[in-house]
């Protein structure tokens, strides 16, 4: 019988319920878990593609040292003994921890115990700190505590939404689907998109704010003070719950409007518009994300938005407040347990005696952690300047995330010892280790997540652990026993850790702490196995219902008061560099593409990485549409197709995170950002990296698809991804190769048994390669002087058709759909594997909505996230068919 498993999503914050089942013969599929508060059945793209991403190829299944596969005890033995050997050597801070989001909550809680309070050190961080640590400060400082006020059912219940920083609609497309539903069923909901780039989020938005980069602490310190001066603040919240409003304001009220246009690059009707919504809706939840986060003045960001909530009141009650959308699953449980490096456990603050002190009775720690750690950046920096000379990495790749990535590349090249848990064995940071650990992934592993809205979800395991991989927090726990510390780490499951990590929350807790999950400190394992989905808090006694923070006006700083800071708005960045570099997501990829690039789904919609560039930018510079552009900064460049869209602003460009050594020639973004971080936060300013950008001429460009995945590549560019049947190359050189049968032969694995046919065109300079065995392509080759123009989704679906004689393999150097070959184009949809070539049928066939093309092709029918696209294709359907 089929056995189905009620577990949580490993992508982004929203924390879905997915429920995976496992058939008779091992297959798994997935779906939404309709019982689940935070999805309610829905799942995205990503989601709905988990299974497609468990297979075992390329997985690390045995503990390695040097290369060499060992077993666990003479890993462990090792890493202890180089940890315990460095700390004797040279103190508790020269080594450290860098784990991840993806981790689960009783991963990271043993990783913060084991450093902060036995080592005693605070040289644990987490690539968290790339996505949400700036919204840890700004509620630090506001709040008192890094409390998220609302929840998900207030973003459905307010009158205007404002997303500022955030691309929802790919980003948290669950989110989006639920706050376009929201929309649907009451026109009268405004929606305000805040962004430099007119995303697919604004598909559903009533005012796009075209804002210039870091001109958000001056937007919402203009709409303060309008405020004031319309008289729409609540004075007696003010002076009942806050402190520091005069403060606040007077540096408000010092930016005229000509400053706020020039700080903001936005025209004066906007900003109006803008504070004219605010002020007369009294249902307001701001909605922010990395495009607030990621900024060298990301902290004060966040507390300028906060700043105009505390004045009107307007928090902590339905359907108000600030709402940070969390980047990674757990990066909300890393917070709970102090998985920052300036952070206790428990929401406890590392810089308060009292709170060290608890923290330490309460685990029997011989020391405890008495100053901040190394934040992200600077603790690479460390580890190249050789302060730290031993550092273990969990769940993470910083030399594809990272800025200054070939920096950080660097450092680890020279570290004296590197250790990396992770599930894949090739990496770009795997690569530099000394001993490899073979961690479980999702569906293997057992423990829970925290999501955006603080909800704790069980993940839970429906597979078995391939060859020796165990948990992250086992092999902590073991190292953490091998360095002399074993009664403190004697866990046998996950539920023991989960049970200690609740009752510190509870621990000489009266009230004053915001995070207390007391009430679940005596689950037994079976009711740990049963664990529905539950928010925090849950205080020991009677079980808290209220799931907001703040609507008594009761806060967290000693005198309960909440905090205005009085922030300032930042000076525009001055460089000869041409352009400002935004980063980001796309939709259907994930970090660095360690699990969705295994997904031929997934790798449909987007396949290369590209850049994204205004056409008369493009124009000016000589690049045309599909050409190669090499994007530089002083810290490196890198090499992306490009793609002209009037949806960026001039003088902006995007280039998507994901793409990484394994998958591209020269496509690491990191390597262009520089390490400029928030002087509060330490996180990164990820979306303001000045360049340059030119053309990149060569003299062949390539297109192909083969069963083997190629290897040996010596191209000047290349991209792979992921196809059904095999896998699909792009490709440019600037040199000639003499012999082009040859190097398809070395790079496609393919025989001397099996004659290619050829196509040559000397007027065109073009060239065309196909080769197949017994009615089966094995592989095609398209070359070009330019570009290779050639219907790509067409060629990729003959990997896994049926063999046809009419179609292979000299029908396919056509490189188009023939009569009775339907060509998809260009994927949109990427749940129902729909392509542009059927969605345009669609609308000639008269249908003219979204929700008759999805009759019609299912297209946009699953997870939602691409009928923006859908929509923009009809738009520009009807409006071509109108001229």
């Amino acid at each position: 019988m089929p056995v189905e498993t009620r577990t949580t999503c490993p992508y982004c914050g929203v924390g879905c319920g997915v429920i995976a089942k496992v058939d008779e013969k091992g297959d798994v599929s997935v779906r939404g878990d309709p019982d689940h508060p935070a999805n309610f059945g829905r799942l995205c793209s990503k989601g709905s593609a988990l299974a497609e991403t468990l297979d075992l190829d390329g997985r690390l299944l045995h503990p390695q040292v040097d290369g060499e596969a060992v077993d666990w005890d003479m890993a462990l033995d090792l890493v202890a003994l180089r940890f315990s050997q460095t700390i004797a050597e040279y103190g508790p801070d020269s080594v450290a921890f860098y784990v991840s989001g993806q981790i689960l909550t009783e991963d990271y809680y043993v990783a913060n115990k084991l450093m902060k309070g036995f080592i005693g050190s605070a040289n644990i961080d987490t690539n968290s700190r790339l996505c949400m640590s700036s919204s840890v400060a700004g509620h630090r400082r506001a709040f008192g505590a890094d409390t998220v006020p609302g929840t998900y059912a207030d973003i459905e219940r307010a009158d205007l939404v404002i997303l500022t920083g955030s691309n929802l609609a790919w980003c948290h497309p669950v989110i989006y689907q639920r706050l376009a539903a929201a929309k649907q069923a009451r026109p009268q909901m405004k929606v305000v998109v805040i962004d430099p780039r007119r995303t697919m989020t604004c598909d559903i938005a009533d005012l796009h704010l075209a804002i210039r980069p870091d001109g958000d602490v001056a937007l919402f310190m203009g709409l303060l003070a309008h405020l004031v001066k319309a008289g729409r603040i609540d004075q007696n919240y003010i002076g009942a719950h806050t402190l520091g409003f005069a403060e606040a304001f007077e540096k408000a009220a010092a930016l005229s409007l000509a400053d706020l246009i020039e700080a903001t690059g936005l025209p004066a009707m906007q900003i109006r518009d803008f504070f004219r919504l605010f002020e007369t809706t009294d249902k307001v939840v701001t909605c922010y994300s990395q495009g607030v986060n990621q900024s060298q003045s990301g902290t004060d960001k966040v507390n300028a938005i906060i700043n105009c909530h505390l004045a009107t009141g307007r928090i902590g009650r339905p359907g108000m407040g600030p709402f940070s959308l969390t980047g990674q699953p757990n990066a909300m449980g890393g917070r709970e347990v102090g998985g920052l490096a300036n952070m206790l456990a428990a929401h406890m603050a590392l810089e308060n005696a009292e709170d060290r002190d608890r923290v330490q009775r309460f685990w029997g720690a011989p020391t405890i952690a008495d100053k901040p750690g190394l934040k992200a950046v600077d603790m690479f920096r460390a580890v190249a300047d050789g302060r730290i000379k031993a550092i273990w990495i969990m769940a993470t790749n910083p030399v594809v995330s990272l800025p200054e990535a070939d920096l950080v590349r660097a450092a680890l090249a020279a570290c004296p010892f590197v250790v990396v848990s992770d599930i894949m064995e090739k990496t770009d940071t795997t690569a530099f280790a000394h001993v490899l650990l073979p961690s479980l992934g999702w569906g293997e592993k057992d423990g829970t997540v925290t999501n955006s809205e603080r909800r704790i979800s069980r993940q839970r395991a429906f597979l078995n652990a391939p060859g020796a991989a165990r948990p992250d927090w086992r092999q902590l726990a073991d190292v953490a026993r091998r360095m002399g510390f074993g009664e403190a780490f004697g866990w046998t499951s996950a539920a023991e850790i989960f049970a200690e990590h609740a009752a510190l929350s509870t621990f000489e807790n009266h009230g004053s702490r915001d995070f207390d999950i007391g009430g679940l400190a005596s689950l037994d394992a079976a009711a740990y196995d049963d664990l529905a989905p539950v928010q925090w808090p849950q205080p020991l006694g009677t079980p808290r219902t209220e799931t907001r923070f703040f609507a008594d006006g009761r806060f967290y700083h000693a005198d309960g008061k909440a905090r205005f800071i009085a922030v300032a708005a930042p000076k525009q960045q001055e460089g000869g560099e041409t352009f400002t570099l935004n980063t980001g997501r796309v939709r259907d990829h994930w970090h660095t593409m360690t699990r969705t690039g295994k997904s031929a789904r997934l790798s449909g919609h987007i396949a290369e990485p590209f850049v994204e560039i205004h056409p008369a930018d493009a124009q000016a510079l000589g690049i045309r549409a599909a050409d190669l552009v090499e994007v530089e900064s002083r810290h490196g460049k890198v090499l992306l197709r490009a793609l002209l869209s009037p949806r960026q602003v001039r003088g902006s460009l995007f280039g998507p995170i994901h793409w990484n050594d394994q998958f591209a020639s020269s496509a690491r973004i990191g390597r262009v950002i520089e390490a400029v971080t928030d002087p509060y936060s330490g996180q990164p300013a990820s979306k303001m990296a000045r360049v340059t950008a030119r053309p990149f001429r060569a003299a062949w460009y390539g297109f192909a698809v083969s069963i083997e995945k190629p290897l040996g590549l010596d191209t000047d560019y290349w991209a792979l991804a992921k196809a059904k049947g095999g896998w699909r190359l792009e490709m440019a050189r600037t040199d000639e190769v003499a012999d082009w049968t040859a190097w398809c032969r070395k790079t496609f694995q393919i025989g001397p048994d099996v004659e290619p046919i050829l196509y040559q065109d000397d007027a065109k300079g073009t060239q065309r390669l196909a080769f197949s065995k017994n009615l089966r392509l094995l592989a095609v080759l398209f070359l070009a002087k330019e570009p290779v123009e050639v219907a790509r989704s067409y060629v990729v679906s003959q990997l896994c058709d049926p063999p046809n004689a009419a179609v292979l393999p000299a029908a396919l150097l056509a490189g188009r759909a023939g009569a009775g070959s339907p060509d998809k184009g260009a994927i949109i949809c990427s749940c129902m594997n729909v392509g542009i070539v059927e969605i345009l049928g669609a609308i000639r066939s008269g249908c003219a909505s979204v929700e008759a093309i999805g009759r019609a092709t299912q297209a946009g029918t699953n997870c939602g996230s691409c009928r923006a696209e859908i929509r923009e294709i009809m738009h520009g359907s009807l409006a071509a068919a109108a001229e």
